[in-house]
């Protein structure tokens, strides 16, 4: 299965078969930045933005201070996992980024989905990934 199967058919799906619920934009990222894919509403991102998320992963609470950043929006960080999941809050959307082994799952969401809905998301996927060295 190709990467961009993975975004169309795993995160960009309808939630709970409601017809355009889905999340607004998703992605599977490198930990070094590349985009193995993305969907077509994914905001264009910075480097420097990658690099504050993985540093999170790698020393939690480090974007605490200064919020985490995607495609130059800022959302506030919540809780999340320790080196595991990144959530991020702006409004009534947000973002969820969980750590493979080798990659970042993105998914950012606005209403009527909910923050767990995205979450479940993401995390089913990134733990799919993660079961397979990925």
């Amino acid at each position: 299965m190709s990467w961009q199967t993975y975004v169309d058919e795993h995160l960009m799906c309808d939630i709970d078969g409601q017809p355009g619920h889905c999340l607004k934009a998703a992605a599977i990222i490198g930990h070094d930045g590349s985009v193995w894919a993305q969907s077509a509403s994914f905001p264009p991102f910075k480097a420097e933005e990658v690099t504050g998320i993985m540093n999170d992963f790698n020393e939690p609470g480090y974007l605490a201070p200064t919020g985490l950043f995607l495609g130059g929006v800022k959302y506030m960080v919540i809780q999340g996992e320790p080196g595991a999941v990144i959530r991020g809050k702006k409004g009534s959307g947000g973002v969820t980024i969980k750590k493979t082994t080798q990659a970042l799952i993105f998914g950012v969401y606005e209403e009527p989905v909910a923050p767990g809905q995205c979450n479940m998301i993401v995390e089913r996927l990134g733990d799919y990934l993660i079961d397979q060295g990925l």
